[in-house]
């Protein structure tokens, strides 16, 4: 929908898309023309507001709370199930001598490209031929075959998968607590499987500077539950009784007990973003923050969005030169100047070089796997790094 002033406002979620021709999706996103034409376009605001729609909707809410979920829901529940069971019939193979990815995950990867179809046939109101599109989210949300990781781009892959099935009228606005407290959370239990099970490395992981090795979603949303709480502050996630008894009931302690679960040491060394964030005074500035936060690191990073994917006109479209004057002037620019797709799925433009490091991040092993290896001996200032300074500014304050 346009408003008198030309600018894009995301569709109505209660009024499904007219038919369309669906398409597979494909990348689009090979320069930083290319980014900033996504960052103007109405997929980017749909994106965007369906976050912070969502966000809203689970203010004061628990995960306790979240119920069996509507009938239009619960098929979403068993589809999730069942890559869990998928994931369970599939254990990693004899691997010892290696801390990165457990090579099983590929079979797994492959059995759930396999029922994909299938699972899909059990959503009711999907359309049939939305299938092939919607499916391509579903199958990348889970990580990447080649590299056996996992990252914030899947993770993007599975709120894509969400947003098509809303704007196809799968859901319908009543869904939406559900569909963070219920859907979202249980993918993200999936994803714990799976991580812990095949020891996926972090896919372009910044490392100890970062929110989390693997997720972003569950903080943003997370700070959003305790928004308004009255006596939960930002600063309780060092103390180890509240997080036990709150992290059944809220994403971001939860998160922050797994962490804890899996990396030794202070909360300070391992995780300083999160430690940095601690210290403001109030969830609403958290939240705030992440969505800030959310739009710059993920949606504004030309590493991520490289592989993002955009489909038919309906659903998830990549701008035209017709809908962007600028982009219009790119593209004539760049002719055929399209290289060829390199061993990480990007596509650069022909001579371009890349990036001064590995644009998706120098290998790290799983944590998993470094738990499994740590003999217990740890040091509580990780090396090469004596003061806090040098520590990038986030927006929170």
């Amino acid at each position: 929908m346009t408003t008198d002033n030309g600018t894009s406002t995301p569709t109505d979620p209660d009024q499904p898309i007219a038919s369309t021709s669906y398409i597979l999706p494909t990348k689009h996103i090979l320069s930083k023309a290319h980014l900033a034409a996504f960052q103007r376009s109405k997929t980017h605001a749909e994106i965007v507001q369906f976050i912070d729609d969502l966000n809203e909707a689970i203010v004061g809410k628990n995960l306790t709370d979240a119920g069996e979920g509507s009938e239009r829901t619960k098929p979403i529940i068993d589809i999730l199930n069942s890559v869990l069971d998928i994931a369970k019939s599939t254990p990693p193979v004899d691997n010892k001598l290696s801390r990165f990815g457990n090579p099983a995950f590929k079979t797994f990867y492959d059995k759930v490209g396999e029922a994909s179809a299938e699972l899909h046939s059990r959503i009711p109101s999907l359309p049939v031929e939305a299938i092939p599109e919607v499916e391509v989210y579903f199958k990348e949300s889970w990580g990447n075959k080649q590299r056996v990781d996992y990252g914030s781009g899947m993770e993007f892959n599975f709120l894509c998968w969400l947003l098509c099935l809303n704007k196809l009228g799968v859901f319908t606005k009543d869904d939406y607590s559900f569909l963070v407290l219920g859907v979202f959370w249980r993918y993200i239990e999936v994803m714990r499987y799976l991580q812990s099970t095949y020891w996926l490395e972090p896919a372009g992981s910044h490392g100890v500077w970062g929110l989390d090795d693997y997720h972003f979603l569950p903080f943003l949303w997370g700070s959003g539950q305790l928004r308004d709480h009255k006596h939960l502050r930002p600063k309780s996630i060092h103390d180890p009784e509240i997080l036990e008894a709150f992290s059944p009931s809220y994403m971001y302690f939860a998160c922050i007990s797994f962490i804890n679960s899996i990396k030794t040491a202070s909360l300070r060394w391992h995780s300083p973003m999160l430690d940095d964030i601690s210290a403001v005074k109030s969830w609403n500035k958290v939240n705030e923050g992440m969505k800030k936060m959310y739009i710059a690191e993920v949606l504004g990073k030309l590493p991520v969005m490289q592989h993002a994917l955009f489909g038919s006109k309906g659903l998830l479209p990549f701008p035209t030169g017709e809908d962007d004057p600028e982009l219009k002037k790119v593209l004539e620019e760049e002719g055929e100047a399209m290289g060829e797709e390199d061993e990480h799925g990007h596509v650069h433009l022909k001579g371009e070089t890349g990036w001064t490091m590995d644009c998706c991040g120098i290998p790290v092993p799983s944590a998993f796997a470094a738990a499994k290896a740590d003999t217990g001996a740890h040091k509580d200032v990780l090396p090469g790094f004596t003061t806090r300074s040098g520590i990038k500014p986030i927006p929170f304050d």
